[in-house]
């Protein structure tokens, strides 16, 4: 007899119909992201109540905000390889919990300048695992035809969930409670951490590439239970890039350099727009005459019309199977509405601008995040998605900074505007200078989505 045919795992998944455990699995995903979003928003509701006792100027208060993105920074360039050799379901429960012990320790020792930005860093070493490894996760589950909606859903819903609700506390809590419960709050991660391996399976993708063979063929039954009696006696076809996983080198080789080149780049400016403007806009439109309930709505509404906008966003680069196009049309209109700001400083026009921002200008990232989880094998997605989002982190780190320093320096809110602006349409000029893409190898299913 002869021996069965290798089945390709990856496409398995990508053919899959959406069931039960998807959704499951997506949930728990947006579980995790949701503690990223609320506690890197939450330092924007801090500023507030710090600067006249710590004595900031604007640009230190910005380095509240950028400290913890510095810790996620490192999280995010160290944790890919790890992830990628030791499997994506440790290596998520491990940054939660060292997310969740720093986050309850701020409101305990965080009592100066310096101790809660040191706090913030140790603490952004664990957010720094969640929101790529959670994206690289949910592509390797997601099936195709739905590739940029449930990664989005499972992805994109938990962080911008997390940051609405850390505008809601800062808007409702903190007058009575004052800066503290924030992260009282945000410790509620350290539950979450406990429970996470009991509910959170490996990624099949990572138990193909180490011959796990049993564990994905209970894995896949699970998810296909119409297929289960091919996978009793299935032997699954091996990546051939194993030796690849966690190289840097290869994201720059001749295959993948204008890909990674570009994209580091539109992740760069992405991330700078997002933080310089979500770090700062409470403070900004108390600066601009709104009063205290509508700047911290507004840091609120940011965040979750975010979602909104990275879903329209997702549906109309799956509907009509371009990513490029779809991002480049969003980082554009969001770029102008960011301008608009600066030409209108009404209550409405604040409205429809921060709206308007939000949607089109933040959230295009969620689909940037699934377009580089697609463009890049198995061995290299965790890598790849990490140094994506670390390089993204440096404009994440200087957005609040030089909001900061720019307030400082012109004593208003127009170069602020200006600057974001300028970063998306930047954006959208860059994503566009990415072609299509090179022709993976065997055995590598690309999403109808990647294309464009």
């Amino acid at each position: 007899m002869s021996d069965p045919k290798p089945i390709d795992g990856r496409e398995e998944l990508a053919a899959a119909r959406l069931g039960s455990l998807h959704i499951r699995l997506g949930a728990l995903m947006a579980l995790l992201t949701f503690f990223d979003g609320y506690d890197t928003f939450n330092p924007a509701y801090v500023i507030h109540y710090v600067m006249r006792p710590w004595h900031l100027q604007p640009a230190q208060a910005g380095l509240l905000v950028s400290s913890g993105l510095a810790g996620f920074l490192i999280g995010t360039l160290t944790h890919g390889p790890i992830a990628d050799r030791f499997g994506r379901r440790g290596t998520l429960i491990g940054g939660l919990g060292i997310a969740g012990l720093f986050t309850l320790a701020t409101p305990v020792l965080g009592n100066s300048f310096g101790a809660f930005c040191l706090l913030r860093v140790l603490t952004g070493l664990g957010l720094g695992v969640l929101l790529p490894l959670a994206t690289t996760y949910i592509n390797e589950l997601a099936p195709r035809r739905v590739a940029n909606r449930f990664a989005i859903w499972g992805v994109g819903l938990g962080w911008a969930l997390g940051g609405t609700v850390a505008g809601l506390i800062g808007v409702f809590l903190t007058p009575a409670h004052c800066w503290r419960v924030l992260y009282w709050i945000g410790a509620l991660s350290i539950p979450l951490a406990l429970v996470l391996p009991l509910l959170l399976p490996e990624s099949i993708q990572f138990l193909i590439a180490r011959g796990r063979t049993d564990d994905v063929r209970a894995l896949l039954t699970r998810l296909r239970p119409e297929r289960a009696m091919l996978y009793r006696a299935a032997v699954f076809r091996q990546p051939d890039n194993a030796a690849a996983a966690g190289s840097v080198a290869v994201l720059l080789s001749a295959r993948y350099r204008r890909t990674s080149l570009t994209i580091w780049l539109t992740a760069f400016l992405s991330l700078f727009c997002i933080f310089g403007l979500s770090g700062w806009v409470p403070t900004v439109m108390m600066r601009r005459g709104e009063s205290f309930g509508a700047s911290f709505g507004f840091g609120a509404l940011l965040q979750i019309i975010s979602f909104v906008g990275g879903l329209a966003c997702g549906y109309v680069a799956d509907r009509h199977g371009s990513n490029r196009a779809a991002l480049a049309f969003w980082w554009t209109i969001g770029g102008a509405a960011v301008l608009f700001l600066f030409v209108s400083n009404s209550h409405l026009g604040n409205l429809i601008g921060i709206a308007a921002a939000g949607f089109f200008a933040m959230g295009p990232m969620f689909v940037l995040n699934n377009l580089t989880a697609q463009s890049y094998e198995t061995g290299l997605r965790a890598s790849a998605v990490g140094l994506e989002l670390g390089i993204g982190r440096f404009g994440a780190i200087l957005g609040p900074f030089v909001i900061g320093v720019l307030q400082q320096t012109f004593h208003g809110s127009g170069a602020v505007f200006i600057a974001i602006g300028c970063a998306a349409l930047m954006a959208g000029a860059a994503i566009l200078l990415l072609g299509r893409e090179q022709k993976p190898a065997a055995g590598f299913a690309v999403p109808p989505a990647l294309h464009g």
